[in-house]
């Protein structure tokens, strides 16, 4: 059975006379269904972009040790992608 984690990346905002603070990675969870991760992955998203933070942040689904998403979102944009595993490239979800 494959296992799925949500994955949460932030860089937090630069305050005047701030020094850039690095990304942090942090694990929201692990699912054994990639559907399950992706809909708290899109919790997250939402809750994030409605909170008005400056930081910027994104979060994937991937399966744990893998470097390809299978889910991607950007607190910045209104636009959920996904990878294409043929090609792995990852496309707008539409």
């Amino acid at each position: 059975m494959s296992e799925y984690e949500l994955v949460e990346f932030v860089e937090p905002a630069f305050r005047e006379g701030g020094v850039f603070q690095g990304t942090q990675e942090r694990i929201l969870g692990v699912y054994t269904a990639e559907v399950v991760a992706i809909d708290a992955g899109r919790k997250a998203w939402t809750a994030f972009r409605e909170s008005g933070s400056q930081d910027v942040a994104w979060w994937v689904v991937r399966t744990p040790g893998e470097t390809l998403a299978r889910w991607i979102a950007d607190g910045g944009s209104p636009v959920e992608r996904v990878l294409d595993l043929r090609t792995n490239q990852l496309v707008e979800l539409k």
